[in-house]
């Protein structure tokens, strides 16, 4: 990704505006990767052009409440006083120019820091499917085959790939110090691209209020170099712990203060099943009424792999019940494994929307 670079000045401005700032001690001003780094400058700098007009704004208010005080007779009493031109100019020019020059700023880095657009490194990235649940993260690794539960590791200097979902309630998926933050949805997939610059133990939490266990909902963010990463991949394949079917039914009930957890081995369709889930246990409220697992999940399946998978036919409920979620999460499962990886790989949830609402 090209660096949204600042100049020289407004470096030093910057530096000016973080020593003015109480929590200069902050996690996100304290960044330890790529996008954490652009976003503190981003910060910084639109903090210090917002207090070209805050503190003068500020000592004014002050200088002319003890200048025009009912006790200083001295100062100049002008009753009939109305306009002044240069005093027009000011207030209206200054905060002209500082919004022109914020709106640029934010177009430039809206761009460039869109969490979607995947970073331009010359590692090859490495992807992690995040599944937020009451109250614990999900981590799954598709390509290194294993799954943790509130402890994520990344290897230094290599970009990160997030796949984002909720099990349930809305979260947002936040670690300070590698950047920004993005929402996790249930029946949704959102995207965000990380790297971290070097290596430490950083704090991940959930930046969006989700019950009462939302306080206890952090994990820690291992950055280890790839000798490190690797030796921490084998540590968790040599657990004892395997993350199917029934072993994430385990995890779907809420519960408070989750440990750190590893799993050996996860089922390759866990998170597309997740994903999906949703849709298939009746989320829109008994509109499509009769309906296949084909036809919502596989829209692009060829007549042959449509034939073949007609024994999932069932009805959508109208309402979403614990247990039509447990029959339905099972009923997706044993659609994916039917499917293969191609076919799964190339759908998306908007895609299965339309499609649904075509039919209807």
């Amino acid at each position: 990704m090209k660096k949204y670079r600042t100049s020289r000045l407004l470096r030093l401005l910057n530096l000016c505006t973080l020593l003015l700032l109480t929590g200069c001690d902050m996690a996100v001003l304290n960044p330890k990767g790529l996008i954490g780094e652009e976003n503190k400058s981003l910060i910084l700098t639109s903090t210090f052009l917002m207090l070209i007009v805050v503190i003068p704004v500020i000592f004014l208010t002050l200088y002319f409440a003890w200048k025009y005080r009912a006790r200083n007779t001295s100062a100049k009493y002008e009753p009939k006083w109305c306009h002044s031109t240069v005093i027009e100019v000011i207030v209206w020019a200054i905060p002209v120019v500082i919004v022109t020059i914020l709106a640029k700023i934010t177009w430039i880095s809206t761009h460039e820091l869109d969490p979607y657009k995947p970073l331009d490194h010359r590692k090859k990235p490495i992807t992690i499917q995040v599944v937020s649940m009451n109250w614990k993260w999900l981590f799954i690794y598709p390509e290194q085959k294993i799954a943790t539960i509130n402890q994520l590791a990344i290897p230094v200097d290599t970009p990160v790939n997030f796949k984002i979902t909720s099990e349930s309630i809305m979260n947002s998926f936040f670690i300070p110090q590698l950047g920004s933050q993005i929402y996790s949805m249930a029946g949704m997939e959102t995207k965000l691209h990380l790297i971290a610059n070097e290596p430490g133990i950083y704090d991940g939490l959930s930046a969006n209020y989700s019950g009462a266990g939302f306080s206890g909902m952090r994990f820690k963010t291992l950055a280890l170099s790839e000798h490190d990463f690797h030796q921490w991949i084998e540590k968790v394949r040599s657990a004892d712990k395997i993350l199917d079917n029934d072993a994430y039914q385990a995890l779907v009930a809420p519960k408070e203060k989750n440990t750190v957890t590893y799993y050996s081995s996860v089922d390759p369709y866990l998170y597309l099943t997740i994903l999906h889930t949703p849709m298939v246990a009746g989320t829109t409220k008994g509109r499509i009424g009769t309906a296949s697992l084909n036809g919502l999940i596989m829209p692009w399946c060829d007549d042959k792999t449509r034939k073949q998978n007609n024994q999932i036919r069932t009805v959508v409920p109208s309402t979403h019940t614990k247990k039509t979620t447990d029959h339905s999460l099972k009923l997706a499962m044993e659609g994916f494994r039917s499917l293969g990886n191609t076919t799964v790989e190339s759908m998306t949830p908007s895609d299965t929307t339309a499609h649904t609402s075509s039919k209807e």
